[in-house]
């Protein structure tokens, strides 16, 4: 026996075709050329490994190998690589992927779907909190209606490439191996065009501009994203659209402030209304509601209106409204009405010639009297 190929995948001859996968495998990562450059020791192992991996890893080599101490075409030059690289497929394929390529000969250009687009949408607080259906125009790839997507001029059809003969691979023998790199010629994709559709340019899509419908549901807020499946970009090679992803952004309403499912707002009274009480009209989203106002109501007292809130999206029920009255102090006064405001002022003991810090000593000086 010339050669111990046992010795060679440092094993023993009891060793399993199992045990041989292993051994071979950790042995070819471990002296592979692209993992040792410029080492020659390293590459003469590597070719040993090699060698005797084409004779332990087939049953009929191996049989003849373990009775005779040869095996027909066991380091004979590996002139019978091909018959090799089935195995070789099965062991390297989920280790090495694009270095060694796809030993079965099949094209690349498998169905992929299409990419995923975002459009950002700005609604008003109306549509967020009582929910609305938009049509929103998309720009995004179409399938080209004159070639039907094929690239090639109406009537004709894209050609098998005759660089990689339709496999989308160039293979190149490089020592023992052969490495499979992506055709240049069609870029993978195992065809050419010839005779370009003149719509698409042969690129078999087209930009566009769709019409989407878009459900909007009640109860939603900046920042919510809605998804509207197969509205992105068309896939590829016959592959699945892809999806639309729809941002939502709420611009600032003028009379209410959204505090996540409640509303609140301002409301103003005047002083009147504020001192003898009285009934009044508050706007909501879905209308109008009235609220009594209690006799001596001080400016900033928040009232409650249960259920007039957003409601909850995904779930049931909604917020409520707060409104918070002021007292609305007029601007403008006729001569009658300040004569009628000094005489209240003047019957309520309020001096309106002192201002607020001469107001304050007078209270301190009235205490300090006291406290005498």
């Amino acid at each position: 026996m010339s050669k111990d190929y046992y010795s060679t995948l440092e094993l023993d001859r009891n060793a399993s075709e199992s045990d041989i996968k292993k051994a071979y495998r950790k042995l070819a990562l471990k002296f592979h050329p692209d993992r040792n450059p410029d080492d020659k020791s390293a590459e003469d192992k590597f070719k040993e490994i090699n060698e005797a991996y084409s004779c332990l890893g087939d049953p009929q080599k191996k049989s003849n190998y373990d009775r005779f101490g040869t095996a027909e075409g066991a380091g004979a030059g590996f002139g019978g690589f091909g018959d090799f690289t089935s195995g070789f497929g099965d062991i390297f394929g989920d280790m090495f992927g694009d270095i060694f390529g796809d030993f079965t000969g099949r094209s690349r250009t498998r169905p992929a779907k299409g990419q995923d687009l975002r459009y950002d949408l700005e609604i008003n607080l109306k549509d967020a909190v009582s929910g609305t259906e938009k049509k929103i125009k998309i720009p995004r790839w179409e399938t080209c209606s004159g070639c039907k997507g094929t690239g090639a001029r109406e009537g004709t059809q894209p050609e098998v490439c005759r660089t990689c003969q339709g496999t989308g691979q160039t293979k190149l023998q490089q020592g023992f191996f052969t490495i499979a790199r992506t055709c240049g010629a069609c870029g993978g994709a195992g065809k050419v065009i010839s005779d370009p559709c003149p719509t698409c340019k042969g690129q078999g899509n087209v930009r566009a501009e769709k019409t989407v419908s878009l459900k909007i549901p009640a109860g939603v807020d900046t920042g919510i994203r809605l998804k509207v499946t197969g509205e992105g970009d068309p896939g590829h090679h016959g592959g699945p659209h892809g999806d639309l992803y729809v941002v939502l952004s709420v611009k600032p309403h003028p009379f209410f402030r959204r505090k996540d499912n409640d509303l609140l707002c301002e409301v103003p009274i005047s002083f009147v209304q504020a001192s003898f009480g009285g009934e009044i009209e508050v706007p909501t989203m879905d209308g109008s509601s009235h609220i009594k106002i209690p006799a001596g109501t001080p400016s900033g007292k928040v009232f409650h209106l249960r259920g007039k809130g957003v409601p909850k999206l995904g779930g049931y029920g909604k917020g409520d409204q707060y409104v918070n009255v002021f007292i609305d102090v007029p601007k403008k006064m006729t001569p009658r009405q300040k004569e009628l405001l000094r005489e209240f002022a003047e019957i309520s003991g309020d001096d309106i010639s002192k201002g607020f810090m001469d107001k304050i000593k007078d209270m301190f000086h009235h205490h300090h009297k006291e406290a005498k």
